[in-house]
């Protein structure tokens, strides 16, 4: 049966759509899934002698309403998103703390007076922000294969607070860091002309977006 023929199952899968937030392929394949899903049993019904519109209709009743359907779908795209957010944040912790050091190797003006004890105490403070993150990623990948093998709320109270962490930790990563970019201007003019550092700028930039980008995902799936 062609898909477009069938309005009342795509109406269905329509209203069903729209209450889902989350990763956007996944999204996609729930929906795909139960269209076909649908669509088969539509075609059952069709063959056990129902009219089109009959067998559309005791479909769409058998499977289930939007809001009673959404909730599950909500819970497995949570999951996801959870595992995206991790995985980005682990990466970006990785990279980070190799990156840092790196972006100061060789300069000229790094020989000077030696920085204040609080740019000092900021440049640590980053390292152990992206260091608990890492750690906090890694938590979330443990729960996230925990989830999927069991559905106590327990778990998924846990996954929650954890995805709340991982969210915090990258925006307070991204504000110290900011912060500490700034203070090398103001204590080194000749830090805006080293290309490490301008280099390292235009990547720290984009990979917070990158970040943000996952946080935002499990924000809306968790809503």
């Amino acid at each position: 049966m062609p898909v477009r023929d069938d309005v009342l199952v795509e109406e269905h899968l329509r209203q069903l759509a729209v209450r889902l937030r989350g990763p956007r392929r996944l999204r996609a394949d729930l929906v795909t899934e139960a269209r076909h899903g649908l669509l088969d049993a539509v075609e059952a019904y069709r063959d056990s002698g129902l009219s089109a519109g009959e067998a559309s209709r005791q479909a769409v009743v058998d499977f289930g309403t939007p809001d009673q359907l959404a909730p599950a779908y909500q819970a497995e795209l949570a999951v996801a998103a959870l595992r995206g957010l991790s995985l980005r944040v682990v990466a970006f912790a990785a990279t980070a703390s190799i990156a840092g050091d790196l972006t100061w190797h060789g300069a000229s003006w790094s020989s000077g007076p030696p920085p204040p004890s609080g740019y000092l105490l900021l440049a640590q403070s980053l390292e152990w922000i992206w260091a608990g993150a890492f750690l906090l990623g890694l938590a979330g990948l443990a729960l996230v294969t925990a989830t999927a093998r069991s559905a106590r709320p327990a778990l998924t109270a846990l996954a929650r607070g954890t995805g709340v962490a991982l969210t915090g930790t990258a925006v307070l990563g991204a504000v110290a860091g900011a912060g500490l970019f700034a203070w090398s201007l103001l204590l080194w003019d000749a830090a805006l002309t080293w290309p490490p550092m301008l280099l390292g700028l235009a990547v720290a930039t984009a990979a917070h977006i990158w970040l943000g980008s996952a946080a935002r995902t499990w924000l809306l799936a968790t809503r």
